[in-house]
């Protein structure tokens, strides 16, 4: 139990005691104390499971092809690919020279070995990895302690060896211009908000590193790439509901970028630029998709030499439930990614004839995606598919005769057969009348329609894991886990509610789960428990409920709402302090977040709205009417370096939630040396997931669930 030490805190005349806010300070030995003292508490809990943890574990990395190889990338006289090894925890990146229609036969170069890198440290991870239009130089980025600060180095490919300057501090984008020389790069300021663009030279002092490009404003972050054809560098400038784009030419690194449109409070926009074809009559053009005028997107295009708004033309009209999210340009082709019925589509459109081709999907629900094209005048489309019963495949579709080829789909070892099992669409109600989808994926072998655990005669369903999120317009699109199968073939449900707050169902969607409608974020997700408790699915004492960051958030709210409605709960880096942390201006990332939740220092509606939901600010041990409320098994994680969610704020959560309900059991696992994501090594990865695994079936009584063999 952490000790209480009372802080008052007060806004807009309303006075919050917290009881535990001390335990932000990561400079207070008895913080770091209480956090090792919490690991060694929940590896005491979670003791009498290590023989289940060993076991997962050893059938998840049974079912990895290990040594594995990605479909090589052809980008000019290259194909690049990245490989993993059996017993090496990081990713390797290669390549070969293109030698022929078969070029399998060609030498391998290695560029880079992240396990090389990441010798010595507990934490690794590869930032920004760019290779220079000449393919001679390569530009990378290391982060080795998770707070997402990372060094930038650069390495001649020709020989192997590093140039011998290095960058500190530098944050996601790295995008080179023509000269094969200058780099552009990103910096963060004090709060991590990514606000320079910086050029650099390769083989000069960083010290005579160019700013280019300031963003003053704090509720805005930049970002840099360069366009599809390789024409232009692109800085984005971009908050939460506006864009600004701004595009250098890439022949002339030390030109002026030009302002495409300059920002309007929320008018958002992305571009691309295609070539065109000035023998067939398309000239160039910068291709722009926006909300402006269509609340679902619209694309529309520009002339190089004029492309603001005046001057822009509709190409493909907004259109009422269907979001488009982005365009990939061609010499004679556009692909377009769009998204109906909450569902993501592919389809191309043909230049010469305006012909329009969807890409096929052959479940529902599916996940299909674009791949890496970097080739402009290729004619041959390369994306991805998945379902939850399908591992990820990649294809070629030739966009000239229509022939499609499967390239490669993920290994998946040991008897695995996707037809096995079934995954299908349910809608739930909820409570305003809004249908919300939930996607499942199950074995029908073992669980009947309507979740009855087959030749059990259990009357209260199969055991069920919840999925959610529900932020930032984000989707959470069923996506295929060779790990998920360790739960699957125990006779589990999964499933992903698709509540409002993300962006499955469109722009609306969103709107309808932000700021002052945030609780339908909330409540969708209870109707989607009760929907498939209701339906015989499942059962309250068999549900167990996960979500990470803003879904942790999601967690911690409906453990208040309806914590007889969960078995347990996994909350992962949970966001559960969300309104001290969003009355706090000098911790990293607060403005920027302001057009998400809404601003609380400033809005007193907008402060009771959070304080309404606020996890931490609603734990409770008993209702007003004086019953007691027990509260669902917990596990709460934490990364110590994490500069997006404070770990303090699971740790505040946890010591309240004992506090509130000492009877059950409520576990804090704190990654000591990483940051957001978790552990960083696959290995670690895989582990940590058994770890999750062992607690859901330990709350659920079933650490002798064996897994069950195929008939």
């Amino acid at each position: 139990m952490a000790e209480r030490r009372p802080v008052t805190l007060e806004a807009h005349g309303d006075v919050r005691t917290d009881d535990w806010f001390w335990l932000r300070d990561k400079e207070d030995p008895a913080v770091i104390a209480h956090l090792e003292a919490e690991n060694t508490y929940t590896d005491s809990a979670m003791a009498s499971t290590a023989g289940l943890r060993e076991a997962l574990f050893a059938e998840m990395v049974a079912r990895i092809q290990e040594t594995d190889l990605s479909v090589p990338v052809r980008k000019g006289p290259w194909l690049y690919f990245s490989r993993s090894v059996e017993g090496s925890s990081y990713g390797i990146h290669c390549r070969r020279p293109v030698s022929g229609p078969d070029s399998g036969d060609a030498p391998e170069v290695i560029l880079l070995d992240e396990n090389a890198l990441a010798e010595g440290h507990d934490y690794f991870s590869l930032g920004n990895f760019a290779v220079s239009p000449d393919h001679r130089w390569l530009v990378y980025s290391t982060d080795t302690t998770g707070g997402e600060r990372y060094t930038m180095r650069f390495r001649d490919l020709s020989t192997g060896a590093e140039s011998h300057e290095s960058i500190d501090d530098t944050s996601y984008g790295a995008a080179w211009a023509n000269d094969n020389a200058t780099v552009f790069y990103v910096r963060v300021d004090e709060a991590m908000r990514p606000f320079q663009l910086w050029r650099h030279v390769i083989g000069t002092d960083p010290g005579t590193d160019v700013l280019v490009i300031e963003e003053p404003d704090d509720h805005f972050y930049l970002g840099v790439g360069r366009t599809k054809d390789d024409r232009y560098v692109l800085c984005g400038l971009d908050s939460k509901v506006t864009s600004e784009v701004r595009v250098l030419d890439a022949d002339d690194p030390t030109g002026d970028f030009t302002v495409i449109e300059p920002r309007r409070q929320g008018v958002e926009y992305s571009i691309d630029h295609d070539r065109g074809d000035l023998a067939a009559g398309r000239p160039a053009r910068f291709l722009v998709v926006t909300n402006d005028g269509a609340e679902d997107f619209r694309l529309m295009e520009a002339p190089e030499d004029s492309p603001g708004r005046d001057h822009w033309t509709e190409v493909i009209p907004g259109r009422a439930g269907v979001r488009l999210d982005a365009v990939d340009p061609f010499a004679q082709h556009l692909a377009v990614y769009e998204r109906e019925g909450g569902e993501t589509r592919m389809r191309v459109i043909e230049h010469a004839t305006g012909r329009s081709t969807p890409v096929d999907q052959p479940e529902s629900p599916s996940t299909v995606w674009g791949e890496a094209n970097p080739e402009y005048d290729s004619t041959v489309l390369r994306y991805g598919y998945t379902s939850l019963a399908t591992p990820r495949s990649v294809y070629d579709l030739d966009l000239v005769d229509g022939r499609l080829e499967l390239l490669k789909r993920q290994p998946v070892l040991g008897d695995f057969d996707p037809a096995r099992y079934r995954t299908e669409r349910q809608w739930a109600t909820a409570g305003d009348g809004t249908e919300v989808p939930i996607s499942l994926v199950y074995r029908p072998d073992l669980v009947a329609s309507g979740g009855a655990s087959v030749g059990t005669g259990s009357s209260g369903g199969a055991p069920c894991l919840l999925y959610g999120y529900g932020s930032y317009e984000m989707s959470m699109d069923p996506t295929f886990s060779s790990l998920r199968l360790s739960l699957l073939d125990r006779g589990f449900i999964f499933a992903i509610a698709h509540i409002r707050g993300g962006g499955e169902m469109g722009r609306h969607w969103y709107e309808d789960g932000k700021f002052g409608a945030k609780a339908n974020t909330f409540t969708d997700f209870v109707a989607c428990a009760r929907h498939l408790v209701d339906g015989g699915w499942t059962s309250p004492e068999r549900l167990v409920a996960r979500g990470g960051s803003a879904g942790g958030l999601l967690m911690g709210a409906v453990a208040n709402l309806a914590p007889d409605l969960f078995r347990a709960i996994v909350a992962e880096v949970p966001f559960v302090d969300c309104l001290t942390t969003i009355l706090d201006e000098t911790l990293p990332l607060t403005v920027l977040e302001w057009e998400e939740w809404g601003n609380p220092v400033e809005d007193p509606e907008i402060y009771e709205v959070m304080k309404s939901y606020s996890p931490y600010d609603n734990v409770a041990a008993t209702r007003p009417d004086g019953s007691r409320v027990r509260y669902p098994d917990i596990l709460a994680t934490a990364g110590l370096s994490d500069p997006r969610v404070g770990f303090w704020e699971p740790a505040k959560w946890v010591a309240k939630l004992r506090t509130a309900n000492p009877e059950n059991k409520v576990l804090l696992k704190t990654e000591m040396g990483a940051g957001h994501g978790g552990p960083s090594g696959r290995y670690d990865a895989w582990k940590d997931e058994a770890f999750v695994y062992a607690f859901i079936l330990d709350a659920l009584g079933l650490t002798d669930a064996e897994l069950i063999a195929y008939p």
